[in-house]
């Protein structure tokens, strides 16, 4: 696959993802969403930074078991049950990105919600890449 970050000047200057990501190759793989669950199904980490490491390694295995890389990440969407929470832990939450996913980011959004399935669940990651 191959992947060209577009940011235009006349857009505000991106942090931590890319306006668009332009992507060429022949597989597309949808990424359902991920929460902090374990392996039993119960959700773990009291903190929103704790669970997104969690939700975020839990999409990046899946990623990987269907033959991805974290470089082949298109696009992201994270849904928060607090986003005043999310905006208060930016750095520490682009810490754990760039440390699992690196620096290459993908078109993304952050999305409030109400709540989420498992009523513990302070984040929810979904996504799509495409593969060579």
């Amino acid at each position: 696959m191959t992947t060209e970050r577009v940011n235009p000047p006349e857009l505000s200057p991106p942090t931590g993802f890319s306006h668009a990501v332009v992507a060429t190759g022949s597989r597309v793989v949808f990424l359902a969403g991920q929460t902090a669950l374990d392996i039993d199904g119960k959700i773990t980490g009291e903190t929103l930074t704790e669970q997104f490491e969690k939700a975020l390694g839990n999409l990046l295995g899946a990623l990987r078991a269907a033959g991805g890389t974290p470089a082949d990440l298109a696009r992201v969407t994270v849904y928060a049950t607090d986003v005043a929470d999310y905006r208060a832990r930016a750095r520490e939450l682009g810490r754990v990105w760039r440390d699992s996913a690196g620096r290459d980011y993908p078109a993304m959004a952050v999305v409030e919600v109400v709540r989420l399935w498992d009523e513990r669940a302070l984040v929810e990651l979904d996504g799509f890449a495409v593969l060579p």
